[in-house]
């Protein structure tokens, strides 16, 4: 765009010397023509002065120049739009302006948008943040990156699994109060080991014995859990895996196809009483022991193995005992864990027998009078005075978490 020239005679480019120098030397127009003429080509034309400006229809330069636009000012429109660090994108647009104030520059706009963007990416943030967004954010970016667990769940957690199964692949839950009816109740909370994947087979064995390990630390009382009740555990998939999960969700479940749950079978130092807790303690090391059996159904075929299981069932009685004379039962109880414990004591000492026997008919002989101490239906009188489950499990024949059968399934997370 041209600049107007300046109001008055315009005067060609070096028709008068500049102010402070010599007046150039006089030289005669010719004959006719006006001296000093608008258009004149006299010889000052040529002289020893050119004049540093520029003829006025061309403008000066310095206006043909537009003023940069503010570096800050387009940052801050970038962080902005983009919702990227919403708060420094909100702190250089207000450098930008003070920038823009004071060197003239352009951007004001863009700086302006720039802090109104921000400042609601910052508010947005701030809702994420205080609602648990943020969370369910990663949750979600790790099953689309990595085909990692899209959901969480901990222990005393009750759910209902979509169609109500507990087997394949789960890629999400619904968590529902223990009172009602669900498929499922968390129990425990393990962690796999192991570098690299080993396998579908090799995370689900860890799986199970991790889980069946821990079913009596949240289920204390076996004969309270069901017979139809199973364990089954959610574990890490290879992909997962590789993102580096290795968790591991124990719960229980029906065993039933399409049967559900009612009701929490949480018994542990949470849900029971002093003598009730101290009794189950007992109960449990000599639970622990007998599950310690060998592989070898018969005793003759592993006659050594055998007698190292009666060496440790013998020493779990001794512990099972000293447990019960160390707590102070209520009246009520006391009269019945007493007559417990000796029966107790006389299972242990034919057990010692069974671990020196020198043959396996010798073995059977002791094996057989120690479980007869050791039956069940002695117990039902002092589990009635403790207040706990008065009906004992079916045993093997049920499969269930209460019955310590090994049966339980995994579902891939």
């Amino acid at each position: 765009m041209a600049t107007p020239p300046p109001p008055g005679p315009q005067r060609p480019e070096g028709q008068y010397p500049p102010p402070g120098l010599p007046p150039y030397p006089h030289t005669p127009s010719p004959q006719g023509a006006a001296p000093y003429g608008p258009y004149q080509q006299g010889p000052y034309q040529h002289g020893p002065y050119t004049g540093p400006y520029q003829p006025w229809g061309q403008g000066y330069s310095p206006y043909n120049r537009p003023a940069p636009f503010n570096g800050l000012a387009i940052a801050a429109l970038v962080l902005g739009v983009l919702c990227f660090l919403p708060a420094v994108g909100l702190v250089l647009g207000t450098v930008a302006l003070v920038q823009i104030k004071k060197r003239g520059e352009r951007g004001k706009g863009m700086a302006v948008a720039g802090m109104v963007l921000s400042s609601i990416g910052v508010v947005l943030l701030a809702l994420v943040v205080a609602t648990g967004g943020a969370r369910d954010f990663w949750d979600g970016f790790r099953e689309g990156a990595g085909g990692g667990s899209a959901f969480s769940l901990h222990k005393g957690e009750c759910f209902d699994a979509p169609g109500g199964a507990l087997e394949g692949v789960a890629y999400d839950v619904d968590v529902v109060p223990c009172a009602g009816r669900h498929d499922a109740e968390v129990f425990a909370e393990a962690r796999a080991y192991g570098g690299s994947y080993p396998g579908d087979s090799a995370v689900s064995d860890q799986a199970g014995d991790m889980c069946y390990s821990l079913t009596d630390t949240y289920a204390m009382d076996g004969w309270a859990v069901p017979d139809d009740v199973d364990v089954y555990y959610f574990t890490p998939t290879r992909q997962s895996w590789s993102a580096g999960d290795r968790e591991i969700t124990c719960m229980f479940g029906s065993a039933d196809e399409h049967g559900t749950l009612t009701g929490s079978l949480r018994e542990d130092a949470t849900t029971l009483d002093a003598d009730q807790l101290a009794y189950l303690e007992a109960v449990r090391v000599l639970n622990r022991a007998m599950d310690t059996a060998p592989d070898e159904e018969y005793v003759e075929d592993d006659l050594p193995g055998h007698k190292k299981w009666a060496t440790r069932v013998a020493g779990a009685l001794t512990k099972q005992a000293g447990l019960l004379r160390g707590h102070t039962f209520a009246p009520a109880a006391s009269e019945r864990v007493a007559v417990l414990v000796e029966d107790l004591e006389r299972s242990r000492k034919e057990w010692a027998k069974a671990a020196a026997a020198p043959d396996a008919d010798t073995f059977y002989a002791h094996y057989e009078k120690a479980l007869k101490l050791l039956d069940p239906e002695k117990t039902v009188t002092t589990r009635k005075a403790l207040g706990l489950a008065t009906t004992p499990p079916k045993g093997d024949e049920g499969g269930g978490a209460g019955s310590g059968g090994e049966d339980g399934t995994g579902i891939e997370v």
